[in-house]
């Protein structure tokens, strides 16, 4: 029996926790920055917190402790918030063995360095490391509802992962585009946010769709700058999860571009969410800095971004984007 270690108690790392421990033949750890959190976990097997109404196995080792939560781990699953990863990294690195690997399921940004997170990993340890991402929500990963998601690194690390999560409601893909896998995870929750604020103003259908479609090609335009494959954007990394963000009910960046929509003030908004994160609020802004690096235009995420950190209107953003220079697609 193997041993996986999930880092962060979130609804992605709860969920991830459940779907391991339900497909058998794994020791599962779930770790909680939370010690009162982790405590009602063991107490009452659910985590009211993040991921309510559903029963984390009893099987699941529940701990606030990293170490414990990491020894002998053959496969360490980090879930936690992006702007949080690299100091969890920084206490979980002299607790790691060499052999011992280290997989993103985070989809964001570092908001200054701008960087991925395995790059984030990468600077940290030289232990193998890996990305685990696409369109999943995570209540109903936690249901046990038939899901697709990637697998990225190399050959032997995709697999590793692959082979280690897989089950017969989790289906598993592996993709050697690991700087593609990432950024569609992390870029579309910018468009999930816009395509929210559509909602909110009660536009209807065609601005969505035409949110989605001009979406990926500018997730992908950057992507390809960075190194990324175009085709993976056409994958579940890419297109899967934009489609799943931009139209779920369940969606957290949806929700909070809903109420900004409505005219809320974000400070409120982000308030009200009671510790849950919604990404794109922090990755608006590392997108465009990565798009001035590399020359690349962005012009959703530019408004986006706008509106978010610069107080403009959602119906001035979106006047904006369909009276620029007519343009070939």
């Amino acid at each position: 029996m193997s041993r996986i270690a999930v880092v962060g108690a979130g609804a992605w790392g709860t969920a991830l926790a459940i779907s391991l421990a339900r497909r058998g033949g794994h020791s599962v750890a779930l770790w909680s920055f939370l010690p009162e959190l982790a405590d009602e976990m063991r107490d009452t097997g659910v985590n009211s917190l993040f991921l309510p109404g559903y029963t984390i196995p009893a099987d699941v080792m529940v701990t606030s402790d990293l170490a414990v939560a990491v020894k002998a781990a053959e496969i360490v699953l980090l879930v936690t918030p992006s702007e949080h990863l690299r100091g969890v990294l920084r206490q979980i690195a002299p607790l790691l063995t060499p052999e011992q690997m280290v997989v993103s399921a985070t989809k964001g940004l570092e908001e200054n360095s701008l960087l991925r997170m395995s790059q984030v990993i990468a600077s940290i340890t030289d232990n193998p490391c890996g990305v685990l991402s696409g369109p999943s929500f995570a209540a109903e990963v936690a249901a046990g509802t038939p899901t697709a998601i990637v697998a990225a690194g190399t050959p032997a690390v995709a697999q590793a992962i692959q082979r280690a999560c897989s089950s017969p409601t989790l289906r598993i893909y592996t993709n050697e585009d690991v700087t593609g896998v990432e950024l569609g995870g992390a870029l579309k929750n910018v468009i999930a946010l816009a395509a929210g604020v559509v909602h909110g103003l009660d536009l209807g259908y065609n601005p969505a769709a035409a949110l989605i479609t001009r979406g990926i090609a500018e997730i992908t335009r950057l992507a390809v700058a960075c190194g990324g494959q175009r085709r993976t954007l056409a994958g579940l990394s890419g297109m899967g999860d934009l489609v799943l963000t931009c139209t779920g009910s369940l969606s957290r960046n949806r929700m909070v571009g809903i109420e900004l929509g409505k005219g809320r003030k974000l400070a409120t908004i982000l308030q009200e969410m009671n510790g849950k994160v919604a990404e794109g609020v922090l990755s608006t802004a590392a997108a465009l800095g990565l798009a001035a690096r590399y020359g690349v235009e962005m012009p959703i995420t530019e408004q986006m971004d706008a509106v978010l950190h610069r107080g403009k209107s959602p119906k001035a953003a979106i006047h904006e984007l369909m009276t620029r220079p007519g343009k070939d697609e």
